[in-house]
């Protein structure tokens, strides 16, 4: 027996993947939903992709108050939307309208108006029984009414009047200090917003009534192929279960000083200055994970593809043969022209579309460009705990900026955010710059409290024995213990 879903669990796609994810699915059908926005904002893209949507027997309609018709449909062309089975109903003031003085008597323009506008769309709809309408602006009524009093009283009726035929209906307003549309928002069942903030656009949903919808800010592009939307990225409430499985780097005396390696699913912030191997150090654990047959990424906001590659080769890490057995893939990220959320959906489709278990954000500084202005400790926060709820390993690079001299792990306030944080830094004895390893965190096991020296050969990584005969280490200039024996 099939149990026909309610009414209430029905929906209608946006034609907009993104955005039904934000609507938990999509439109709920029958009711009336308001598109928010200045000039230039989407509103229109919006509601030809939601049309576009609909199959052919829906009888798709769109009611246009501002654009003529061959203007609209000359926009979805470039756009890539496919108007051809969309119906339109033209309400645009015409030519002769400008050129043709009319007189009226005792009513007024409006009142003269009205009565046939409201009978096109009386008369089309009901010859065509759409599924689905968008009219844009729903504001142009309030142009035919006497006042606010009878612009409310009519808008009323009309979406009165579409919900008896069980239309979905999206309209959009055009909003002004001098003309708000607080009443639209009162009549709409939901409220989608359209609007820019440095120079990144963004779609917000405010009302939805009978379901649930992913709140905030989501950042949106129009392009090429027309509108697409990019949910904002939240830690799932449920997770994977968290194996306690030991990763191994494949460097013996590295993993002594972690204790055995980094537990699967954790959080490893790798810091130290610029050149000091950090992202050979996350590529050792990825060639590891490659032998266990597991996918990792490499996101590189700083450096390219290449360079990463030859440097591998350069350290018997086989990078290119791991690339073209598909268990490591390297993309190279322009911060500049990808949203927070627009990286995070790409993640995201890494994560559960292809297997990924080990993920590298190479760097921290590169991906903070990308943020235009919004929080990085919660933006990093959201993504990094996503990938951990679902079992992958993380590895972020944080580069901070002092060479040698006082420690510090990081130039920011993110190593709360570190299940382990591993630290390599620069050392001067003798005259010759070496480099040193520690640990300063582990979560979830315990790890050696000592510092070892490490080198980045042509035959790979070597970790040295416990620099147990050097002190002030962390300064960047360390002594000898028996040297300052021999002053004293």
């Amino acid at each position: 027996m099939t149990i026909e879903p309610s009414l209430s669990d029905q929906r209608l796609s946006s034609g907009i993947r993104g955005l039904d994810e934000v609507l938990s699915g999509g439109f709920l059908p029958g009711r009336a939903y308001l598109v928010r926005g200045g000039p230039g904002s989407g509103k229109t893209t919006l509601g030809m992709h939601f049309l576009s949507a609909a199959a052919p027997e829906e009888a798709p309609l769109f009611i246009t108050l501002t654009e003529p018709v061959p203007q609209l449909q000359k926009n979805a062309e470039r756009l890539g939307i496919d108007v051809r089975h969309i119906q339109f109903l033209d309400l645009s003031p015409s030519p002769q309208f400008f050129t043709e003085v009319e007189t009226y008597d005792i009513f007024s323009p409006a009142e003269v108006e009205r009565a046939p506008t409201a009978r096109k769309i009386t008369e089309t709809v009901e010859r065509l029984k759409p599924q689905r309408v968008f009219l844009d602006a729903m504001t142009q009524f309030r142009y035919l009414a006497s006042d606010a009093y009878q612009f409310r009283q009519q808008v009323l009726s009309f979406l009165h009047f579409l919900k008896q035929q069980n239309i979905t209906l999206l309209f959009t307003s055009e909003a002004s200090p001098e003309t708000p549309d607080e009443d639209l928002q009162f009549m709409a069942d939901g409220i989608l917003h359209l609007y820019m903030m440095h120079d990144v656009r963004f779609l917000q949903v405010t009302k939805f009534r009978g379901s649930g919808f992913s709140g905030g800010a989501h950042t949106c592009k129009l392009g090429a192929t027309g509108m697409q939307v990019f949910p904002r990225l939240l830690p799932d409430a449920m997770r994977e279960r968290l194996s306690i499985e030991m990763i191994s780097s494949g460097v013996p005396e590295l993993d002594a000083l972690l204790h055995g390696g980094i537990e699967r699913g954790t959080i490893t912030l790798l810091c130290g200055p610029s050149g000091v191997g950090k992202t050979t150090l996350g590529l050792q654990f990825m060639k590891e994970a490659a032998g266990r047959g597991e996918r990792s990424v490499v996101y590189a906001f700083e450096e390219e593809t290449d360079i990463i590659l030859a440097r591998c080769e350069a350290v018997n890490i086989p990078a290119r043969g791991m690339t073209a057995v598909g268990t490591l893939q390297i993309l190279k990220i322009e911060p500049l022209q990808y949203t927070v959320d627009e990286f995070a959906r790409l993640v995201r489709r890494d994560v559960q579309e292809h297997g990924t278990r080990l993920v590298m954000i190479d760097s921290i500084a590169g991906y903070s460009l990308s943020l235009h202005g919004e929080d990085l400790d919660a933006q990093l926060y959201a993504l990094s705990k996503y990938l951990q709820h679902h079992n992958v390993t993380v590895l972020l690079i944080v580069e901070s900026s002092e060479i040698t001299g006082n420690f510090r792990v990081t130039d920011g306030h993110i190593s709360y955010l570190g299940d382990n944080i591993i630290f390599i830094r620069y050392l001067e004895i003798r005259g010759e710059m070496r480099k040193a390893i520690g640990v300063l965190k582990k979560r979830l096991s315990d790890f050696e409290r000592t510092l070892r020296e490490i080198e980045i050969t042509s035959q790979g990584i070597k970790v040295g024995k416990p620099l147990s005969d050097l002190r002030g280490i962390l300064s960047g200039t360390p002594e000898w213990v028996s040297e300052r024996r021999d002053d004293g």
